[in-house]
């Protein structure tokens, strides 16, 4: 979840759902949205450490070249680095979290890819209900291309737009404070860790997959400051600093926070970091951000599936807030094997569960893998 604010608190306006539709189908400046213009190695690894993720693949160019790609690659979670896939326009003043993402892969991201990207608004349509009154959810479509002129990946972007909680009918979850974990449960938390799955070079062949069964959990936490920091290293986003951020806030005020304490402007987005400013959007304390979440659900994919295998679809909606403090198990099930169009595809659901059994994200994936006929 990622969140824009002003130090008022808006509700959401009759006519508000005919404004946040306006843009539909207008291709969009993209302004802020870019961290990375292509997949240099510096930038890969940094995105890759920013996640816990430390996959030859991404990260050893001498172990990229040796593979069967001939080249390391990126992750394909790597684009949000390219482009983040907000795609919100209008309704200043009015707080957006991050909803999910549905990625289709045509293409692997090869180390020194360089991006073009081209983004517009879908749809726009009203909810009810949940932790808000009412919220606006805004889809748009992200298209990046690579420099041969290959469409590499489509990716539709969710963003909520509601009301803070001091606004009627804002967002309002209940305070929570961070776990506090016992000797044993951070031991557990540790052998999770540490054990965690690689496939690396040795193939994941089709044939070897059993439909209903659970892939090796993987799990990230508890989360902490750190974890945001590197995030924000290697993820990047929209937000700026010093001088850039003070003529941001300028031309773009709504995006400017007070802090209390010094009263000078701040970024809103303070709020992933401070539970003070979070509780005041409606979080019930400090939080992670979606695409953060989403990285860490292809993380597992790509180290289920093994250099030879290929993540063809991800799509993750965020259902609740992570906080500092809170564990998330990645978990996904086999759900389906097939071939298509030549293809060998296993489909998978899955889910992120915090340490109170609470599902925090789920999704699909569908990854292509190598068939043993390859080695005969």
């Amino acid at each position: 979840m990622s969140d824009a604010t002003t130090s008022q608190t808006p509700a959401l306006w009759p006519g508000a759902l005919e404004e946040a539709r306006e843009l539909i189908g207008v291709e969009l400046r993209r302004t802020g949205q870019q961290w990375n213009r292509e997949a240099s190695p510096d930038a890969v690894r940094h995105f890759c450490w920013g996640i816990g993720d430390d996959n030859p693949l991404y990260t050893d160019p001498d172990y990229g070249a040796a593979s069967p790609y001939g080249s390391a690659l990126a992750p394909g979670c790597f684009l949000y680095t390219i482009d983040t896939t907000v795609v919100a326009p209008k309704l200043r003043g009015i707080q957006w979290l991050y909803g999910g993402t549905d990625f289709e892969w045509y293409e692997p991201i090869r180390h020194r890819d360089a991006f073009t990207v081209s983004a517009k608004l879908l749809n726009a349509v009203e909810k009810a209900g949940g932790k808000a009154a009412k919220f606006i959810i805004q889809t748009g479509e992200t298209r990046y291309t690579n420099q041969h002129g290959q469409l590499v990946c489509v990716a539709n972007g969710h963003t909520a737009r509601t009301a803070r909680s001091k606004a009627s009918g804002g967002l309002s979850y209940a305070p929570r404070e961070p776990h506090r974990y016992s000797p044993e449960e951070l031991q557990a938390i540790g052998h999770a860790i540490e054990t965690e799955e690689l496939r690396g070079a040795t193939p994941r062949c089709w044939e070897e997959v059993e439909v209903g069964t659970a892939i090796q959990p993987m799990l990230k936490g508890p989360l902490n400051i750190t974890d945001m920091i590197c995030w924000y290293s290697g993820g990047g986003h929209s937000y700026q600093s010093h001088r850039r951020a003070v003529m941001h806030r300028k031309r773009h005020p709504a995006d400017a926070f007070v802090n209390p304490a010094t009263g000078a402007q701040d970024s809103a987005a303070r709020g992933h970091t401070e539970s003070k400013m979070a509780r005041e959007v409606g979080m019930p304390g400090g939080y992670d951000v979606g695409p953060q979440r989403i990285s860490w659900m292809g993380q597992q994919m790509t180290n289920w599936m093994g250099d030879e295998g290929f993540l063809r679809r991800l799509s993750v909606s965020v259902r609740r807030p992570n906080i500092f403090g809170d564990v998330s198990w990645c978990r996904a099930d086999i759900v389906d094997k097939r071939v298509d169009d030549g293809a060998h595809v296993v489909d998978l659901a899955l889910r992120v569960e915090n340490q109170l059994g609470e599902v925090t994200a789920n999704g699909t994936a569908t990854v292509a893998l190598p068939s043993r006929t390859r080695f005969a």
